[in-house]
């Protein structure tokens, strides 16, 4: 059975010290060592972790390496996410929330999960990521928090 693949984001490992987030995104991390997904992860986040406490820094040593599928941050993905804010669907600032988007979507994950519901788990955004990957010949991408993906592909 094809396992889903799932691109966290930056948020998705915060979000397990989070007491907000900790619930769902524990459950998430327990779909990945049940080894029922993959998450796909990028050298952009990887990045991002660099600046965070260590044990949110140090979380994903934990798990296999082969529970991960890794990503860069290609010339493709750069085009795509500036393409982004060109088309106003977030702004500048939100750049590496657009590599993500962007990242994701040339790599034909089966959903992104994160907990950054301004610039990325917002229906408004996701329309407007999803037009933008329709005009340039991408495929639509299925965007959501983990609370949705708890059981997402187990049905």
């Amino acid at each position: 059975m094809k396992k889903d693949r799932i691109y966290i984001d930056t948020s998705i490992v915060g979000g397990y010290f989070d007491v907000e987030f900790e619930f769902e995104t524990k459950l998430l991390f327990e779909r990945l060592e049940k080894k029922e997904v993959i998450f796909v992860i990028s050298d952009l986040m990887e990045i991002e972790l660099e600046q965070a406490p260590d044990k949110v820094k140090n979380l994903l040593y934990n798990f296999s390496n082969d529970s991960f599928e890794r990503v860069n941050l290609t010339k493709e993905a750069q085009e795509l996410g500036q393409l982004y804010v060109n088309e106003k669907v977030v702004g500048q600032t939100s750049i590496e929330d657009c590599y993500h988007i962007a990242m994701a979507t040339i790599n034909n994950v089966d959903v992104l999960a994160s907990w950054n519901f301004k610039h990325i788990v917002n229906f408004t955004r996701i329309k407007g990521y999803n037009s933008v990957n329709l005009k340039s010949g991408y495929k639509l991408l299925e965007i959501r928090n983990p609370k949705d993906l708890v059981e997402y592909g187990t049905e």
